[in-house]
């Protein structure tokens, strides 16, 4: 392995004192509610609204901004992540009739949970897609009670227009002008004006990662998020151009994304290197796409595609590309967020309208998870039934276990039953 270009150290962050003042917005939020919620939306967003909720007027005058083509690309968008996040549920199917032991049945239920929240970052851009990534897989999966929230654009009362609309046409219940960990502190325990949820899904920037990690436990969490990654394994055969373009639609998300080519061709990783730099020349988002670049791209050189396997499940990328003749490696490519396969499969694509989702995990953490999806909405939950036959049959085996375990009590309950028979 050859670095053509090799990205610098993450900066050592300073989570301790993150942490703290974290821990102090939660604590606030829990013991003032609207009052603190409402102060620090202030102080961070310059949003002074009293009322949170965002009205039906508010969404229909955002409506009256979109043009027709907006509001065209936003449904068809949607539809495409509905269908196969649908497609998605109907795979999860209910078990029932199953049995170890004669007379008893055992099965479980595909639930899903009774409220979530959904958080719509705002940042440097309207990130109105991940409105839809996270609202339509949430009714897929039959939550009865989908919030919304999103920061309010900087100095305004206004959740970003595009945003709100997307919000609606994905079907949110409730939808509220509120950002930041306090907004996640809101959601988890509840305000007077906001009412606690179950889950908690979406990106953010590391204050809201850190209020997620806090907050885990008094609500379930999709996974903690960092800033946003794409590798791309590649031979002679991918177009540098694409590659370079593709490395520049993550590098402008923001100063600490990340943008890595693995590849066997040193002419190809030299070619990438000079694509990127002419066409920095022309991009609107220069300044931050360059500083990213220059800071965290990579080009790797390697011996082999199966090299490259290795390193890519090392990295565990949130997104993965692979633009290789010979695609016998993809069974070994085990640790993605999402998978690319081909160079006319766009990684973008699945940003905006192929239909999967395109909140995933990031710093390693694709070793353990995948990205949101309807499942993460539903709970699977067993039961069991036992006849007289069948209980008479395993009682024994459980008293014998339990005393063995030192657990007198659970011995009695098991064997108190023998005595209905």
């Amino acid at each position: 392995m050859e670095y053509l270009k090799q990205a610098a150290a993450r900066p050592a962050e300073e989570v301790e004192e993150r942490g703290q003042r974290v821990a102090e917005i939660i604590r606030n939020i829990r013991t003032h509610g609207d009052s603190a919620l409402i102060e620090y939306n202030t102080r961070f967003d310059g949003n002074r609204r009293a009322a949170l909720r965002v009205t039906r007027e508010e969404i229909d005058a955002a409506y009256a901004q979109m043009t027709r083509q907006e509001l065209d690309d936003l449904r068809q968008a949607a539809e495409n992540i509905r269908r196969f996040a649908l497609a998605q549920r109907s795979c999860l199917t209910e078990l029932d009739g199953f049995s170890n032991v004669a007379g008893s049945v055992l099965g479980h239920r595909v639930i899903p949970v009774g409220s979530c929240g959904c958080y719509v970052p705002g940042g440097s851009y309207p990130l109105f897609s991940t409105a839809l990534m996270l609202i339509i897989p949430a009714r897929a999966a039959g939550v009865r009670r989908v919030v919304a929230c999103a920061p309010a654009v900087k100095g305004t009362d206004c959740i970003h227009y595009k945003t709100l609309v997307a919000m609606d046409i994905a079907g949110a219940d409730e939808i509220y002008a509120a950002g930041g960990a306090q907004a996640i502190a809101a959601l988890a325990y509840g305000t007077q004006q906001i009412k606690a949820v179950d889950v908690i899904v979406g990106p953010g920037n590391q204050y809201v990662a850190e209020a997620k990690r806090q907050c885990y436990g008094q609500v379930g969490i999709d996974f903690f998020a960092g800033p946003s990654e794409v590798l791309a394994i590649a031979d002679d055969s991918a177009d540098p151009r694409i590659l370079a373009a593709d490395m520049l639609a993550q590098s402008e998300h923001d100063r600490l994304a990340k943008g890595i080519v693995v590849t066997t061709s040193r002419a190809l990783g030299e070619a990438v290197l000079r694509a990127v730099e002419e066409q920095l020349s022309t991009l609107e988002t220069a300044e931050i796409a360059r500083a990213s670049w220059e800071t965290y791209g990579e080009v790797v050189l390697t011996s082999s595609l199966e090299e490259a396997a290795q390193i890519a499940n090392d990295y565990s990328p949130e997104h993965l590309e692979v633009v290789v003749r010979d695609e016998s490696i993809l069974p070994e490519l085990v640790n993605f967020g999402s998978l690319f396969i081909g160079q006319e499969t766009g990684e973008v694509f699945g940003d905006y309208a192929s239909g999967t989702n395109h909140t995933l995990p990031t710093v390693r953490a694709a070793r353990y998870t995948g990205g949101v999806w309807v499942g993460t909405f539903l709970k699977v939950c067993t039961f069991q039934r036992y006849q007289p036959a069948a209980m008479g049959e395993i009682a024994p085996l459980v008293s014998r276990m339990a005393h063995g375990e030192g657990l007198a009590a659970h011995a009695r309950a098991a064997e108190l039953r023998l005595k209905l028979l």
